[in-house]
């Protein structure tokens, strides 16, 4: 019988082969998928998480677990359609406009999809519009990121675009990235501010209003 804190630990400890692995042989076994997602995938990523939070993992060893749990998760993904697990939620992130940086994006796309919530990755230079855009397409939440602080007055813009296409109160907008604070979050009217990824993923959880 597969143990699902082995998988975890994989996830950890970055270890695709094992992780993988380890995913096909719980599918094999009849594990429920959700199972393996909460109890695997998900439990994993929560520990990297907590040691990033704690400066014991630093961006290069969350980089390293994330490739091992997307890895799993795409072995996994068609079961979890199949049996119809719901995701915690859709959430539209991307750099704002004029801004080309992803690293901190990327982070935070996969410590989301990690927790269990559906991504919209819109890349980088995204305008307001197409934030708007994926509002529309059911996002429960928005996530911006900006490096530059000349490119921060986008996320302003993004507000203000969801406020005249009338669907702000359909999405929570999330902001982050080095030059971003909770000042600025608060000056913006946006309605979370995470100074890193895995305070992006609580925050996000926050706001939906889900344990």
């Amino acid at each position: 019988m597969v143990d699902l804190n082995q998988l975890a630990e994989a996830i950890i400890s970055g270890k695709v082969p094992a992780a993988v692995s380890l995913v096909k042989e719980a599918i094999e076994e009849g594990i429920k998928p959700g199972e393996i997602l909460n109890n695997g995938l998900v439990a994993g990523m929560n520990v990297v998480g907590v040691k990033f939070k704690a400066n014991e993992f630093y961006v290069p060893e969350v980089l390293i677990a994330a490739r091992s749990m997307q890895n799993a998760m795409n072995v996994l993904k068609p079961e979890l359609q199949k049996q119809g697990v719901e995701s915690k939620g859709v959430v539209a992130i991307g750099t704002v406009k004029g801004d080309l940086h992803d690293i901190g994006k990327n982070l935070v796309a996969m410590m989301m999809e990690g927790a269990g919530f559906e991504i919209m990755d819109l890349g980088v230079d995204v305008k307001p519009e197409q934030f708007v855009e994926a509002a529309r397409k059911g996002a429960n939440v928005i996530c911006m990121s900006a490096l530059l602080t000349t490119t921060m007055p986008s996320m302003l813009e993004t507000i203000d675009a969801l406020k005249e296409a009338n669907i702000r109160g359909m999405t929570k907008v999330m902001v982050g990235g080095a030059p971003v604070t909770q000042s600025y979050c608060d000056e913006i009217g946006a309605d979370g501010y995470a100074a890193d990824a895995a305070s992006a993923v609580d925050k996000a959880k926050e706001l939906l209003e889900i344990a």
